[in-house]
């Protein structure tokens, strides 16, 4: 009875997760009411608006308000701009609304970030105005406030984007606006996928919202084969090795050579892809039972044979999202101008009000020279300038889109910086359209390689921690046949874990398209075995207490 009466309440120290036990039984009872509800639309809607919004106070708590609000506000302005009879009009409830949203983002997931980054440069002493802890406290400043901090809404980038690209793609004309506000709040708020996406495109869902629910044995046996697969990649190919190697290593590098830290950052790697994607893969099973297709997020990434191929397969829709509402914008690969130019002169000065490394000063003159000196002696190469500086752009904002923190940042340059070395490389590189096996695995070692690089400043979170591993690395590497012997004898499980899950990973797609058409064609009964052992198998080794890496994002 006590887990009964926990379970309809918030509890900060344990958020409902789709990984968890209290999730499954949840959504049993949601299949089961959805199951009398679906043939009606409208019903439909408000139903699992209703769960997703109950969903999501499990995970935030009071923060269900702000989501609301948002639901509320953008739903009327998608409906304004529609119905604007001029372009001024549009255009000013499109601004009104962007702004409004970026404002929410900005004050909930950046204000300490920026106030402490100003009050460190400019050496004053400014507080965040919480306007939760004053709204608690009847704006009277007697007595302490019951909310210290202001709380991250769960998912707010991913609900914030999906609005934005709504009401953008209204005012485009890409989709008319929603009729029904339960239509709507559904699309946003869906438990599934606003918890990390993939960041869910109104021109995409609307079809879904309007079509009966369809879903056939083999549409049944898919969605249990990607929970099922969700559940080992989170449970062994992210906790258990971030729990029994990763840890160890990288929050403790002094105690092991430098060598073992690299194959501790290649674990990250398999771990930060095991928890995003394996959380992504239950989502779209779960909603693929209710009758729903969220788009695919992860293209098989470490198959990449170069940065710009990596971002093609890792978090599609985010990497969709910024191609279309702020890449293209700024002009893409085809054109640009002073938007471009002001756009790369905020981020050296947004990169040195944060880190106030004034060096870069020196750095953005130098590069602005360069640039000025090509376009005066070969205009015709003003077309790829302009695409440099809109990439780099692009991905320094994904970098602080995903954490408010200078290293994230610095991992958003590094991964532009790569982007704009690879597009010149590939103009000249005599091995851009090789077919040699070993070329096309060189491709993939180097850019493999890189990415884990970059997630140094990903993964630690000191300001100059990154460094500092790059130092124990390069200064203590002392591989030693015996140090390796020594490594896989105390890490050995995990390591295991890790070559099974690269090698999975590396499989051919159409060896893994057969073992899934394979399993949706197997008799019920011998798949309800299957899943049952797999799934007993990887409970486990399930270890405990640990989150998304997205989890706050």
């Amino acid at each position: 009875m006590e887990r009964f009466n926990h379970f309809w309440l918030f509890d900060k120290q344990d958020p409902l997760m789709l990984n968890q036990l209290d999730f499954w039984l949840f959504f049993l009872l949601v299949m089961a009411l959805f199951s009398f509800l679906h043939k009606n639309k409208l019903v439909r809607s408000i139903f699992l608006t209703a769960i997703s919004l109950f969903f999501y106070y499990k995970t935030s708590g009071l923060s269900v308000i702000i989501l609301g609000t948002s639901l509320l506000f953008n739903f009327f302005t998608g409906r304004q701009i529609a119905k604007s009879t001029s372009a001024i009009g549009s255009k000013t409830f499109l601004v009104i609304g962007i702004a409004l949203n970026l404002l929410i983002l900005g004050y909930f997931k950046y204000a300490y970030f920026f106030t402490e980054s100003f009050n460190e440069m400019f050496h004053t002493n400014y507080e965040v105005f919480n306007i939760m802890a004053q709204f608690k406290s009847g704006f009277s400043t007697a007595g302490n406030s019951i909310v210290e901090k202001i709380v991250v809404p769960f998912g707010v980038s991913f609900f914030t984007f999906s609005s934005i690209s709504y009401i953008v793609d209204v005012y485009r004309k890409e989709v008319q606006p929603f009729k029904n506000f339960f239509d709507y709040s559904f699309f946003v708020s869906f438990f599934p996928h606003i918890a990390m996406g993939p960041i869910a495109r109104a021109k995409d869902f609307i079809p879904q919202i309007n079509a009966p629910y369809s879903l056939d044995k083999e549409g049944f046996s898919w969605a249990i084969a990607q929970i099922v697969k969700g559940l080992v990649k989170k449970l062994i190919l992210a906790d258990f090795v971030m729990v029994h190697f990763v840890d160890l290593v990288v929050d403790h590098p002094e105690n092991y050579p430098g060598f073992v830290s690299i194959v501790a950052m290649w674990g990250y790697s398999l771990q930060i892809y095991g928890d995003f994607s394996g959380y992504i893969d239950i989502a779209r099973g779960v909603s693929k039972l209710m009758g729903f297709n969220l788009s695919k997020n992860f293209n098989s990434p470490y198959k990449s044979t170069s940065v710009a191929d990596f971002w093609r397969r890792w978090h599609i829709s985010l990497g969709s999202w910024f191609r279309d509402y702020l890449y293209i914008p700024l002009g893409g690969n085809k054109t640009g101008g002073v938007g471009s130019f002001v756009g790369i002169t905020i981020i050296f000065i947004f990169l040195i009000f944060i880190t106030q490394w004034y060096e870069l000063i020196f750095v953005y003159v130098g590069l602005m020279a360069i640039y000025g000196i090509i376009v005066l002696l070969i205009p015709k190469l003003k077309i790829y300038i302009y695409r440099d500086l809109n990439l780099l752009i692009t991905m320094v904002v994904g970098g602080l889109w995903h954490n408010p923190h200078q290293n994230f940042v610095i991992w958003g340059a590094l991964n532009g910086i790569g982007l704009v070395l690879y597009n010149h490389w590939r103009k000249v590189s005599p091995y851009e359209k090789s077919n040699w096996l070993v070329v096309h695995f060189w491709k993939i070692f180097i850019t493999f390689n890189f990415i884990t690089f970059t997630r140094l400043w990903f993964r630690l979170k000191g300001e100059e921690k990154p460094i500092e591993m790059l130092n124990h690395i390069t200064q203590k590497f002392n591989f030693s046949w015996e140090a390796f012997s020594q490594m896989c004898t105390i890490f050995m499980p995990a390591l295991i874990i890790m070559v099974i899950g690269y090698i999975i990973h590396w499989l051919p797609e159409k060896t893994k398209n057969y073992t899934l058409s394979t399993f949706t064609k197997i008799p019920a009964p011998l798949q309800v075995i299957v899943v049952s052992l797999i799934i007993f198998l990887t409970y486990q080794l399930m270890s405990e207490g640990t989150k998304p890496i997205y989890f706050s994002y």
